[in-house]
């Protein structure tokens, strides 16, 4: 049983961080990968950050 690759994403910062992040998850779902809100469970974690 092959199991699924699991990312956690974490938004911080402006709603243009909202947009980024929400096409951050499109990508990383399109590869194959499943959102999970658990750390411990996620062989990514993003943490998205504003620059302004």
């Amino acid at each position: 049983v092959t199991q699924t690759r699991q990312f956690h994403l974490v938004t911080l910062g402006c709603p243009k961080n909202e947009v980024d992040s929400d096409k951050l998850v499109g990508t990383l779902v399109a590869d194959g990968m499943e959102s999970t809100d658990r750390v411990e469970d996620a062989e990514l974690i993003v943490v998205n950050t504003c620059a302004f």
